[in-house]
């Protein structure tokens, strides 16, 4: 176990680890005396986390980026059904920037967790399995759950348990799910939030691309950019003073994976914050939103002709557009300082020039000042 730098933190976050153990104890149904055991070995130490053991968990940092166009397609027409939902929730650690690395707590070990796609009038089996080798508690809260909790108090999980409920959904948008186990600040910090969407009957328009975009902040002991393993930090957490701002995991991780198309297609993004504290500002540089649905209400009318939508911390978006112009396109924060901070991806698009569009001037003098992006 690694020695934390300021031991005073320690009786804070074993009141993080009581009250997520009072959680639970509030539940129906009472938790085996091995998961009990488990726990109780894990907190009386109370770091914020520790690494299982390696025999069990992979060598090295694992890659917890979620490639943005991993999410399943368009459900369409059909009839309301049941439909299942696996979630695991894993303790790892992960790349969080080139020569850095983080433990991140995650959903089926990807950041953000997998995209759920149901329809409005399904019933949704949720099952949530927390892993044997994770050291803490952990649940998920679905918004888009009418429910107690969203379903938290149903999926409050000791290390190797598995809980899990149904719900209909009864709403069609775009929600955000994300552990709700105390401190769930902390929970949600380090990686685990998702999106499920609720199509409409009949579904949502055609488009040639989807991508499954989510923003969310890190806070660590060492400043940004420190090489190695980084820890998390009650105090910058408590006080809201992220180091990194990340895009689907890590930094650069849309750049490394970026999103693609081509002239002519056109473009949704499905983008959401899972936090927890700061707002977004998603802005694509050089691109104007041909359609946007605000805090992703697919039954309101979108707006049209957006530069840039503003996101709330458990709040989703959408957003769709047609590329015109070949290049490179940048996804921001418009707190444009989050950029220094790893927040920004790419938005590829080939094919033809469209000199009616966009001509320049001096395209050997732009291909260089742009060479090292």
């Amino acid at each position: 176990m690694r020695t934390l730098k300021n031991a005073g933190r320690r009786p804070l976050l074993a009141t993080a680890a009581v009250l997520a153990l009072g959680a639970a104890a509030l539940l129906a149904q009472p938790l085996p005396a091995q998961a009990l055991d488990k726990v109780a070995a894990a907190t009386a130490t109370a770091p914020m986390h520790k690494h299982a053991p390696a025999s069990t968990l992979p060598q090295g940092p694992v890659n917890v980026v979620r490639d943005p166009t991993d999410l399943p397609g368009p459900i369409g027409i059909r009839a309301p059904q049941h439909v299942k939902v696996n979630l695991e929730t894993t303790e790892v650690t992960g790349q969080l920037a080139d020569g850095t690395t983080y433990h991140y707590w995650t959903f089926n070990n990807k950041v953000p967790g997998p995209f759920i796609r149901v329809r409005v009038g399904d019933t949704v089996e949720v099952n949530l399995k927390n892993h044997d080798d994770s050291v803490m508690m952990h649940n998920v809260d679905f918004h888009a759950v009418t429910g107690p909790g969203g379903g938290a108090k149903a999926t409050e999980a000791a290390p190797g348990e598995s809980r899990g409920f149904s719900f209909k959904a009864l709403s069609p948008g775009l929600y955000v799910y994300h552990c709700a186990t105390p401190m769930v600040a902390q929970h949600i910090a380090n990686g685990m939030y998702g999106m499920i969407l609720v199509e409409p009957e009949g579904g949502l328009p055609k488009v040639d691309h989807e991508f499954y975009v989510m923003q969310g902040e890190i806070y660590t002991e060492q400043p940004f950019g420190t090489a190695g393993l980084v820890e998390e930090s009650y105090d910058k957490l408590i006080s809201e003073r992220p180091e990194y701002f990340i895009f689907n995991g890590a930094t650069d991780a849309l750049k490394k994976n970026p999103l693609k198309a081509k002239v002519g297609e056109t473009v949704r993004i499905f983008f959401g914050v899972g936090g927890p504290n700061y707002t977004s500002s998603f802005h694509v540089i050089g691109e104007i939103f041909d359609k946007v649905y605000p805090m992703a209400s697919l039954t309101s009318a979108p707006l049209n002709d957006v530069q840039t939508i503003t996101t709330p911390p458990g709040g989703a978006s959408m957003v769709e557009f047609k590329v015109e112009v070949p290049g490179n396109y940048v996804l921001v924060d418009h707190a444009l300082s989050r950029v220094e901070r790893g927040l920004a991806g790419i938005l590829q698009v080939e094919g033809p020039e469209n000199e009616a569009i966009f001509k320049d001037f001096n395209p050997q003098r732009s291909a260089q000042s742009s060479s090292g992006h």
